[in-house]
């Protein structure tokens, strides 16, 4: 089955294949707190030849060196983020997905940048 997924607004929209999702994980960085203000975000990495947007395109920002991230231009929404580490493969958030309740994730990226208020009992391992 295919997945889709769109901003609040509803302007950008995507696609992925059905064998693109490489993995699924929450983050609990610094950057993905500030780029998304929520304490935990969730990603799945998606094989960027079974990704492509079907609405408008979106926004992009240079977060940091080899970073780009997206995000829909008329409301803001933030929806994906690739690196130059791994050109052959792009991050969509979870959230963003048509039905997000799909998204299981794996493990927990960055465990130690959690912040200690959030209240969440994460009982997946952390990331190596």
């Amino acid at each position: 089955m295919a997945l889709d997924g769109y901003c609040l607004c509803g302007a950008c929209r995507y696609e992925i294949d059905d064998d693109a999702v490489d993995w699924q994980a929450l983050c609990v960085c610094e950057s993905c707190r500030r780029a998304s203000g929520a304490p935990v975000v969730g990603w799945m990495g998606v094989a960027r030849d079974g990704f492509r947007w079907t609405g408008d395109e979106p926004g992009r920002f240079a977060s940091s060196p080899g970073v780009m991230r997206s995000f829909c231009p008329t409301c803001g929404t933030p929806l994906t983020f690739s690196t130059d580490k791994r050109e052959h493969q792009i991050d969509v958030l979870a959230a963003t997905l048509s039905d997000p309740a799909v998204f299981r994730p794996e493990r927990v990226d960055f465990a130690d940048e959690a912040l200690d208020w959030h209240g969440l009992h994460i009982s997946l391992p952390p990331s190596s």
